[in-house]
């Protein structure tokens, strides 16, 4: 690996050294016993016995001294324990973690973080630490937190590393499966770097078979890079962004809403659909412009949407929809959405389902929601999978609706202004108890299909 880019940081994929499909005892190999930096001062490059007794780590410390660069890869971590000293230690005695490790650019180890939320089966493989990890490190060029790819559906440590610690840059290895239509990589991570107004560099394995695909260095104005392929190739990727994030500036401001004398009155153009487990409340878009209004189960939850195509395809469907309850299949975590979708058919049921491909021009659209929450992520997806970055923008503090700036290049996939209502997560909420360089850093994101660490 050569960095003739002058770049400050790289970030590698959640499980690109080693793959998937482990078990506990076959994924125990690769693992090593990773010091606590804020424990221990270590540069394992320096370190005579590093090579033989963590030969990962100690290669991962020296590409960065080598190079000059600050990085941060995936791994596995490994703590024995005891049970007759530990009543929450493993039947096999030893914890499993999945972890992000973090070098400077001269090789000294400064983050450790274990990620928070398992994925599904990956909880039979690694364990979860019975509190919350904050991590954060310092640069000559901003303040950076880390967390792993579940962990961005959730509060802890997500949300507290922005609002309480005061990152302005978030690095994120990733195993990311796109779920059209509100969970492609691309279009979430980028939502995320908005909602939240930081920096987010998102580096997703690459594997196009499982619908592994989408990383992307995102900024609260948009992504500045982002790669997405059903090609076997990966990609590097190299990106300019702002040490200051939250003083971009945005283009629109709050639209004034007006309060709505009757929830969902009967319409022959109304209906409720499945949206990846979720009964969302749709209006179809019956005419090629107009304005809807859709409020879920007569709540106070709504959603407007002003718009114009180019022109409507009898071809494609499209449909604004709503949604307001707990999310329970790959997870539970509560949601209040609008969003505009294109459906994957003519017919209604479909509306909800995963599609790729749309052709349908808006000239321009405005969504808002009325969601009650501070947190919400706007996205806007297109046709491909792909994102439009300069062609829509949105308000903040809160984030009350997004709307185009011209009209768009390609066919609209999704639009949505995608809410947590994280107090709302199992009826509690956990509360989480630097010198920036000024001007802009380069940022690396490297995301690859699965290999072993010799890709190095």
């Amino acid at each position: 690996m050569t960095c003739s880019q002058n770049a400050n940081i790289i970030i590698f994929p959640e499980y690109g050294l080693t793959g998937f499909g482990y078990t506990r005892q076959s994924f125990r190999p690769f693992l090593e016993n990773i010091p606590d930096p804020e424990k221990v001062s270590w540069n394992a490059c320096q370190d005579p016995q590093a090579n033989s007794s963590c030969p990962i780590l100690h290669r991962l410390s020296c590409l960065a001294r080598t190079y000059n660069m600050y990085l941060v890869a995936n791994m596995g971590d490994l703590k024995p324990c005891n049970k007759s000293t530990d009543e929450h230690c493993p039947a096999d005695g030893r914890y499993q973690y999945n972890t992000n490790v973090v070098f400077d650019d001269e090789g000294k180890l400064v983050a450790r973080y274990h990620k928070q939320h398992p994925f599904l089966n990956e909880m039979k493989v690694v364990d979860r630490p019975l509190v919350p990890e904050y991590i954060t490190f310092e640069t000559p060029f901003g303040k950076f937190g880390t967390f792993i790819c579940f962990d961005a559906l959730f509060h802890d440590p997500a949300v507290p590393l922005v609002t309480e610690y005061n990152v302005d840059h978030i690095v994120f290895p990733t195993a990311w499966f796109d779920v059209l239509p509100l969970f492609a990589a691309i279009g979430f991570h980028g939502s995320w770097a908005r909602g939240m107004e930081v920096n987010f560099l998102g580096a997703n394995t690459h594997v196009p078979g499982l619908l592994n695909t989408g990383s992307g260095i995102y900024s609260p104005t948009g992504a500045k890079k982002y790669y997405r392929s059903l090609s076997s190739n990966g990609s590097l990727s190299v990106a300019a962004l702002s040490t200051d994030p939250k003083n971009m500036p945005h283009n629109i401001s709050a639209v004034k809403s007006e309060k709505r004398q009757e929830k969902n009155p009967k319409s022959e153009d109304s209906f409720y659909s499945d949206l990846f487990g979720d009964l969302f409340f749709f209006k179809e878009l019956s005419k090629p412009e107009g304005t809807l209004d859709v409020c879920y189960n007569g709540s106070d939850i709504c959603c407007s949407l002003t718009y114009k195509m180019a022109e409507r395809r009898a071809d494609e469907m499209y449909a604004l929809g709503v949604f307001d309850g707990l999310h329970t299949r790959e997870g539970q975590y509560y949601l209040r959405i609008c969003t505009l979708i294109k459906c994957l058919g003519l017919s209604r049921d479909s509306c909800g389902q995963r599609m790729y491909s749309a052709s349908t021009i808006f000239e321009s659209f405005t969504l808002q929601g009325e969601l009650d929450t501070p947190y919400v992520y706007p996205q806007v997806v297109a046709d491909g999978v792909s994102l439009l970055p300069g062609e829509w923008d949105h308000n903040i503090s809160p984030v009350t609706h997004l709307q185009s700036k011209q009209q768009l290049s390609k066919g609209l996939l999704t639009a949505a202004l995608f809410g947590r209502v994280y107090e709302l997560d199992d009826g509690s909420i956990v509360e989480s108890s630097a010198q920036h360089f000024h001007g802009h850093f380069i940022l690396v994101c490297m995301f690859t299909v699965i290999a072993p660490l010799s890709i190095f």
